[in-house]
């Protein structure tokens, strides 16, 4: 990951995407060591107090989704918005103000989307199975690779797409499952984002 200028300091990042309708995705891996936890939810809270403009998104997953939502939630849950896979996902969970699941888009409308979650080739065949007979047993691994897309792309229907990200991910094995997925969505839409190498130093 190519060091950026706008990820130097807790300034820096704010300077540039404290904007009126940004969105930061706040996400990663559902493993977290038990040493980083306090720290997600602190960049959380961090990030509330110090920002005026932000809204900040969720996939509303167990572990670093989880801790980061909470420490945005414990300040402000109306900043925080939630990309769920379907309409029933963790909902006794649920702290943001708002949120979107997949049962409520229109694929058939959403050709960005599925370029863009089709990118992942481990996964392409599996997203066609999906869009063909929808949620099932075998297909509902799509649903989630789809709202790991829709979390950077936003939809045609209204959903924007996140300004920027901030990840937790697993530095021994980085850039796998859905956070890797997530991570290359970036790339390829170019989204900024970095992980915690960088947003650490911020709550020394």
């Amino acid at each position: 990951m190519e060091p950026d200028v706008r990820f130097a300091s807790l300034n820096a990042f704010l300077e540039t995407f404290d904007q009126p309708g940004s969105i930061v995705l706040l996400e990663g891996k559902r493993k977290v060591l038990k040493e980083d936890a306090a720290k997600l939810t602190q960049l959380g809270r961090l990030l509330v107090e110090n920002s005026v403009h932000i809204k900040f998104r969720s996939g509303n997953a167990t572990g670093a989704d989880e801790f980061f939502s909470a420490g945005v939630a414990s300040l402000n849950a109306s900043r925080l918005e939630v990309i769920k896979p379907y309409a029933s996902h963790r909902n006794s969970a649920m702290v943001a103000g708002e949120n979107y699941s997949m049962d409520e888009i229109d694929l058939a409308q959403e050709a960005e989307v599925i370029y863009h979650t089709r990118q992942n080739k481990s996964m392409s065949g599996l997203v066609d199975k999906y869009l063909q007979e929808g949620r099932n047993a075998l297909t509902i691994k799509a649903a989630y690779i789809i709202r790991d897309t829709v979390k950077v792309s936003g939809t045609r229907s209204g959903i924007k797409p996140a300004s920027v990200a901030l990840f937790y991910d697993d530095l021994q094995t980085p850039l796998q499952g859905g956070t890797g997925h997530t991570i290359r969505t970036c790339q390829g839409l170019k989204v900024p984002y970095c992980n915690q190498n960088s947003w650490f130093h911020w709550l020394l």
